[in-house]
């Protein structure tokens, strides 16, 4: 048995699920051992899987896989205590060689498994936080960067060497500094400016569990000073930049929540829609953004005016992305009627459970 090593180690994960009255035979350990010498042990997730798909064979033994799995590598109850900055932890995964059912397990090698308390948070479901780990989820939003893709502007800018249009102005002024005799000519080409990136948030009352996590995410991405625009989604349109502008996370969030009236209520996405394309989107807003609708689709108004609110959307936006928590879920389908009926004018559909599903998010509006 190799000796676990960091503050986070965790030995013997088969000899866990034992203790705990899970029976987990040596065929199953040699077929876990294979499972993660095929998929690699870089991502929590394969080595959840490696280990349920091998390892649990009875229904009522994947209570007891879920418990010993989030104890020993998710910080719970059996794990040893981590630190306040958590260094990188190694598993030494022994395979217990008593058993006589094979003798493959003599010959097979530890298994070395790297992990962080933050990665093993990236990719926790934000309803299963603890008002602790929302604070650390916090910090890490910060280095999550929102910004949509460089597009040219229609202003100018200084070009270096001999590219772009003749600038003739700054040619005509260094002539004269130079008593009208020639000079260096000067040149400028076109500006890159970022896409502007409008962000509109559900925060009806299917959406409570993970509103919390979202809207601080919102806070992060307008308060980086990008080009961002926030809204909150209910039964009603609500701005909400000016609120998450505080450098404050606290101030900015309480701020908003108490501009929004109709917090944890219902939802009609179509009518709200319909307020930003009206007041907002096609007179600028969102022309030629990347707007990013965050919702589970659960809506309680009118699906064709929904689809008709996004059709208008589409034609004016560069392009639209819908973040869907409930994506991540097993056997997840598109069913709701709201979730149904905006599909079709979606450009990206995507997860928004978690923090690695965040980061997934900034690469698409980054595109």
């Amino acid at each position: 048995m190799a000796a676990p090593t960091g503050g986070a180690a965790v030995v013997g994960f088969v000899r866990a699920l034992r203790a705990e009255g899970m029976e987990v035979s040596a065929d199953s350990t040699v077929l876990f051992a294979r499972a993660l010498a095929a998929v690699g042990v870089a991502r929590r997730a394969d080595l959840y899987w490696a280990g349920r798909a091998t390892l649990v064979h009875r229904p009522e033994d994947v209570a007891i896989f879920e418990r010993v799995f989030e104890a020993c590598f998710d910080g719970g109850a059996r794990a040893v205590p981590v630190p306040a900055v958590t260094p990188e932890g190694t598993l030494g995964l022994d395979l217990p060689g008593g058993d006589d059912a094979s003798g493959e397990l003599e010959a097979l090698p530890v298994v070395q498994v790297r992990y962080s308390r933050a990665e093993v948070l990236r990719a926790r479901d934000f309803a299963t936080y603890s008002a602790a780990e929302h604070a650390e989820a916090r910090r890490l939003m910060a280095d999550v960067r929102l910004a949509g893709a460089l597009r040219r502007s229609r202003r100018t800018r200084a070009s270096r060497g001999h590219r772009g249009r003749p600038d003739l102005r700054a040619i005509v002024r260094r002539s004269l500094r130079a008593g009208g005799e020639p000079v260096r000519r000067s040149f400028r080409r076109p500006a890159t400016t970022p896409r502007r990136v409008v962000l509109l948030c559900d925060v009806s009352g299917s959406m409570e569990v993970y509103a919390r996590a979202l809207v601080r995410f919102l806070h992060v991405a307008v308060v980086a000073r990008g080009r961002v625009e926030a809204f909150a989604l209910g039964t009603r349109l609500t701005r909400i930049t000016r609120e998450l502008s505080s450098r404050d996370p606290d101030v900015a969030v309480a701020a908003a929540a108490r501009r929004v009236v109709d917090w944890s209520g219902g939802t009609r996405l179509g009518d709200a829609l319909r307020a930003f394309n009206d007041e907002w989107g096609v007179r600028g807003m969102a022309r030629g953004a990347v707007v990013v609708v965050v919702s589970d689709g659960w809506d309680r108004g009118d699906p064709e005016l929904l689809a008709a609110q996004m059709a208008r959307l589409a034609r004016v936006a560069h392009r639209v992305v819908w973040v869907n928590p409930l994506k991540a879920s097993e056997g997840y389908e598109p069913l709701a009627a709201g979730m149904a009926a905006a599909l079709p004018y979606v450009d990206e559909f995507v997860e928004g459970h978690s923090l690695a599903s965040l980061e997934v998010l900034a690469e698409v509006v980054a595109r």
